[in-house]
């Protein structure tokens, strides 16, 4: 008698926790859950931010680069000019030409590793500065639109859910306030 009392009471838990959660699915179900997704690389290429990004860097590296190109074509001119006189050359002189050419061209691939490694490092961190705007404009447009979640990186995004253009014009909108307003962009 007494297992027939105790397989009621589990039979009722059963019904009582299923019927519970079938309401909790109903509730679930009626407060609708807000997706979107945004492409980075689209941010990273298309933004304004990181048109100016690009374009600042572009004007700090232009001097290095621009002596790298010189120092490139002085070497090509000082190779062309072994190549062609370096059989008519007296012994002492191809090797103090050669000692040259390889002193310089030693000094040009370490300030050429240097610019690569310096460039690198500051697109980083441009990039990272981009990036930080975005998050920034993305969690404003997830508070005012209620959204739940933002994905960033997925294998596919239905162009439904897809914010990208929505964050691209609120950066611009961003970026030309700080344009107008120089004071504001010192944070």
């Amino acid at each position: 008698m007494r297992t027939g009392k105790l397989s009621k009471h589990v039979a009722l838990a059963l019904v009582m926790s299923v019927t519970l959660g079938l309401m909790g699915a109903a509730t679930a179900e009626a407060q609708e859950t807000r997706i979107a997704a945004v492409n980075s690389d689209r941010i990273l290429r298309e933004s304004a931010a990181a048109k100016a990004a690009q374009s600042k860097l572009e004007l700090e590296f232009s001097k290095r680069d621009k002596a790298l190109q010189d120092m490139a074509a002085r070497l090509k001119t000082m190779s062309d000019a072994m190549d062609k006189n370096g059989a008519t050359m007296a012994p002492a002189d191809r090797a103090a030409k050669q000692r040259d050419l390889s002193q310089l061209d030693q000094d040009f691939q370490r300030k050429q590793r240097e610019f690569r490694e310096d460039l690198n490092q500051r697109r980083n961190e441009e990039l990272a500065a981009v990036l930080d705007k975005a998050n920034k404009v993305i969690k404003q447009i997830a508070e005012a639109q209620h959204y739940d979640l933002i994905v960033q990186e997925a294998v596919y995004v239905s162009p439904r859910i897809d914010i990208t253009d929505q964050v691209l014009k609120a950066l611009a909108a961003n970026q030309a306030s700080l344009s107008t307003n120089p004071a504001s962009s010192s944070n």
